[in-house]
């Protein structure tokens, strides 16, 4: 309650503030004169959300940009740091490569297995976030141009993923004209319980045709022992990670009008063990009885036309990218510790994705702006998944006749598209007055193919203690096309200036996901086949979000705020549910929800070298309208909350000073809050009432980094601290009896060097 305090008072001065500069300005303007002379204005930040070169001022929605240089002064390498430091988001991570971002508090659960993702991760043009439980990659964050998270639906420029926002990565170009180079490397030690840290980067950019071609190369590496042991595999530090790739742009500029880019990324990712505990089992224990992995190899190539017209630019973007690894988890906590059946489930997959967007956005001339493009996605999944037993436990049980102690296979193909067309609309009445609107309109079809498999009574022999050969019944090919959906969003806006200073806006936006089709449609349950029969799938959801806001300069830009109100209807709303007998996940609908809020950030930057700033949200989530039967199916209750923290914020600083000659230094703090959130549905699926074993609230945590830092020349060191108060507080609790561990927990202390070199 404290902790809600706090952030409710800290959003509360954020709106004072602003309510005062006015008067501030005109009865101390002479002193604001004579500081101005003292104190660097800061930088006005430019951003692309809404697919136009703008100030960050003059965008009509919600986003908080991060610099590169900001990302490596708070040692951000991921989405855990982006979380924590952008109002009304927050990270549910069950182990490197699966995790996702919840943005305005919509979610229903962490996991959303076989759901199509609400807030979508971009890498330049491509959308890296596929469907529910499937394989993310964490993105190394080295090297770029910005990152900007968008808060709120992004349908009609960003696609159906977008549901409540979107998170957009930009690499940084090829310089033309003079050669860049540069490194970091990061050593950190985990004193309690952990290992070593190793984060090697490196960049170099060079020109080969002087301001006509130029080429960009990235490297990285990182091998950081982990901090959990496994007492079932005998490993300690068993969630260790090890990645490495890299990326190369070659840029061609032939004129002042057309360029041309190519890009060729590649990204392999290998954690070694999931990061989930059983508190039961001592301080940061976890049990299985092999490794959990979530591996992944990525491969991207994109080539990106861009063409200066008088009167518009255009930008054709092609992107083909191959994405394969492994899903191989211990499903044992299916029937509970007591019984002991192994349940091993391996999943090796393979991706391709082609994106094609090409766009056309108007040279703005004051009076009327906008973006007209079209869009087209197509992936192709196989997916060759098998789950076993182990050869001791069916020796034990006398169970024969498992191919390898294979008991069952499923060999699935998925092919799903996604075309569409997009504009924005913005007619400037004057300096101070417009008006926006929107409209995406996309179709979306595919197919679904079981090529073959079969599949066993393994888990009636092994839980009846019944020995003997264990028959193999084959599954028959079978193909599924499905119906092809059409939707679109929309959205429109209001902005006011009534000065460079000061933008007021409100908005209205829409969002949905596309339909879920659910791979087991039709089958019973081979445990008890009276059992729910498996639906078709799920139809789209709709979401509809109201907003106000505004964002402010004072002070020659020493102060900067933005204030967001929101409040959103969400209906006919996509979920996961598990049928009861044997756990088997599908997709469905539920009645609806509401999701209401405010989000502040506050930069401040009193005298020259001093920077404060104070990031902020409070929300309120939960389920309004919910039939008996789909309460029953889905473990919701009316009133219930959504998987989403009340309150949470980021208050930071920075002081930079000299210290002689060409040496200067910082010294910077970030202190992270981050409120309790249920990790599900309260009620077990498939019963009406019955509160789930399963459900639980995270803990509220506090997570304290310092830096301090010296610069000379091109060289720089930071010494670091990360979780300086050791805080072994929940982040994430596993929503499915699947697995045994199911507790997420913080890493505890790091203490680090960070040593770099920039030669520009």
């Amino acid at each position: 309650m404290n902790h809600l305090a706090c952030t409710s008072s800290l959003i509360a001065l954020a709106m004072v503030s602003v309510a005062t500069p006015a008067f501030a300005q005109t009865s101390n303007a002479s002193a604001a004169e004579a500081s101005a002379q003292d104190v660097q204005p800061a930088d006005e930040i430019v951003v692309t959300a809404t697919l136009r070169s703008q100030r960050l001022q003059d965008v009509p929605l919600s986003v908080t940009a991060f610099s590169q240089e900001e990302l490596t002064q708070k040692g951000v390498v991921g989405f855990e740091g982006i979380a924590r430091e952008t109002p009304g988001v927050s990270l549910s991570k069950a182990t490197d490569n699966n995790a996702r971002f919840t943005t305005r508090g919509i979610s229903t659960n962490g996991w959303g297995a076989g759901l199509q993702v609400t807030t979508a991760v971009y890498i330049d043009e491509l959308p890296i976030t596929t469907i529910g439980n499937s394989i993310t990659l964490d993105s190394n964050l080295y090297d770029v141009e910005r990152v900007e998270f968008l808060r709120g639906p992004q349908g009609t420029l960003f696609g159906s993923g977008s549901l409540s926002g979107a998170m957009r990565i930009l690499t940084r170009k090829p310089e033309l004209s003079r050669f860049d180079a540069s490194g970091l490397v990061d050593l950190g030690v985990t004193p309690d319980g952990g290992g070593i840290r190793q984060r090697y980067n490196a960049m170099v950019n060079v020109p080969l045709v002087d301001g006509k071609l130029g080429l960009r190369a990235v490297g990285f590496y990182r091998n950081e022992e982990g901090f959990l042991d496994n007492i079932g595999t005998g490993v300690k530090n068993s969630n260790t990670l090890e990645g490495f790739g890299g990326r190369a742009t070659l840029l061609f500029r032939p004129t002042d009008r057309l360029s041309i880019r190519v890009t060729g990324a590649y990204e392999n990712s290998g954690p070694e063990d999931a990061s989930l505990i059983t508190p039961s089992l001592g301080d940061r224990k976890r049990s299985s009885i092999r490794p959990d992995r979530y591996t992944s190899k990525t491969q991207i190539y994109n080539a990106t036309l861009e063409y200066d017209f008088d009167w518009a630019h255009l930008t054709s973007s092609s992107t083909l990218s191959y994405n394969s690894g492994d899903f191989d988890v211990d499903l044992g906590g299916t029937f509970g510790a007591t019984l002991a059946v192994p349940f091993l489930m391996d999943i090796d997959y393979k991706t391709k994705t082609f994106v094609q967007e090409t766009r056309l956005v108007s040279a703005s001339d004051g009076g009327l702006d906008w973006v007209i493009g079209a869009f087209y996605l197509n992936r192709d999944l196989d997916t060759f998944r098998e789950d076993r037993s182990t050869p001791a436990f069916l020796t034990a049980r006398n169970i024969t006749g498992l191919p390898d102690s294979v008991f069952a296979q499923y060999n699935n193909n998925a092919r799903n598209y996604e075309l569409a067309g997009f504009g924005e609309l913005t007619y400037n009445f004057s300096e101070q007055f417009a008006v926006s609107g929107g409209l995406r309109y996309g179709k979306y079809g595919g197919t679904a193919t079981t090529v073959g498999g079969f599949t066993s009574a393994y888990f009636t022999r092994a839980l009846f203690f019944i020995p003997g050969a264990v028959p193999l019944v084959t599954t028959a090919p079978s193909s599924f096309r499905y119906p092809t959906a059409a939707r679109a969003s929309w959205k429109a806006s209001l902005t006011y200036r009534p000065s460079r200073s000061l933008t007021l806006y409100g908005t209205v936006s829409t969002g949905y996901r596309t339909p879920v089709y659910n791979a087991r449609a039709g089958t019973a349950s081979l445990l008890d086949p009276n059992d729910l029969i498996i639906p078709q799938g799920a139809t789209s959801d709709n979401l509809v979000n109201y907003e106000i806001g505004l964002k402010g300069r004072w002070l020659d830009g020493r102060l900067t705020v933005s204030l967001a109100a929101y409040y959103i209807d969400w209906t006919n709303i996509q979920v996961q549910a598990n049928r009861v007998s044997d756990s088997a996940q599908f997709a469905t609908n539920i009645g609806g929800a509401y999701s209401r809020g405010l989000e502040a950030e506050l930069r401040f930057k009193p005298v020259t070298g001093l920077t404060f700033g104070l990031n902020g949200s409070l929300n309120g989530a939960k389920i309004t309208d919910i039939t008996p039967q789909q309460s029953q199916i889905s473990g919701a209750v009316d009133g219930g909350r959504l998987s989403s923290p009340k309150a949470q914020g980021s208050f930071y600083g920075t002081y930079s000073y000299d210290l002689g000659g060409e040496a200067k230094g910082f010294t910077s703090f970030q202190i992270q809050y981050v409120g309790s959130y249920p990790n599900m549905f309260p009620n077990t699926p498939g019963t009406l009432g019955t509160r789930s074993p399963l459900y639980g609230f995270t803990d509220n945590y506090t997570f304290i980094n310092v830096q301090t830092g010296v610069t000379i020349g091109d060289f720089n060191a930071t010494l670091y601290v990360e979780n300086l108060g050791n805080s072994r507080k929940t982040t994430y609790i596993h929503p499915e009896a699947f697995v045994y561990s199911r507790y997420g927990i913080l890493r505890p202390r790091t203490f680090g060097i960070r040593l770099g070199y920039n030669l520009w």
